[in-house]
């Protein structure tokens, strides 16, 4: 059972590279979360855009108590994580993405760490099957005790319109069948937070 942990907060880290660090990106997206009400059929459709198969991931988000952002250490096997420390407003429609990442080659030492700095605030343990479809990254997640979940994820560069985001956000909304209604404000580690209540 999922539950909540530790209570600390203190501010993220200025720089993710000292420890064990193999890349520093920087960057900003456009997003999109939905609940999906035909994961499969949704997911044929998310591959004649792509083009090809998914990429099937299995990804652990352990989330760490800050003040404001979050900070997750997303673990892929026992030896390769990628901590990310992103700002994103909480809305059900596009939202921008602001986010900082470092790669690790040790999760379990960099979590314990994170751990005794900040304590566990949950973690979130998904399996992802991406799409690529031009700039755009399409995923269909099986989240735990969750359920079926659409992100999509436009790709900014420095001189990208907001606006041209939207509509490409849109457009590939209106091709996989996304309505409004389905959207979904927050991240999934808030969806998490009043299951485990």
């Amino acid at each position: 059972m999922l539950t909540k942990q530790g209570s600390r907060a203190a501010s993220p880290p200025a720089a993710f590279g000292v420890i064990h660090n193999k890349v520093e990106q920087m960057g900003q997206n456009l997003e999109i979360k939905a609940y999906a009400t035909d994961f499969i059929g949704q997911s044929e459709i998310a591959q004649t855009l792509s083009g090809s198969v998914p990429e099937v991931i299995h990804q652990k988000d352990i989330f760490f108590n800050v003040p404001t952002g979050r900070l997750k250490l997303r673990v892929f096997t026992q030896d390769r994580a990628v901590l990310i420390y992103y700002n994103r407003s909480d809305q059900p429609g596009p939202k921008i993405s602001q986010y900082e990442l470092s790669e690790t080659n040790d999760p379990e030492g960099l979590k314990n760490i994170l751990e005794s700095a900040y304590g566990i605030r949950n973690t979130v343990i998904k399996s992802r099957h991406l799409y690529i479809s031009g700039r755009a990254r399409i995923h269909f997640d099986k989240v735990d005790s969750l359920g079926e979940f659409i992100e999509l994820e436009i790709v900014l560069s420095d001189s990208d319109q907001l606006t041209d985001g939207e509509k490409e956000a849109q457009k590939l909304m209106d091709q996989l069948g996304i309505k409004a209604e389905q959207l979904v404000e927050v991240a999934y580690v808030d969806l998490l937070d009043s299951v485990c209540v």
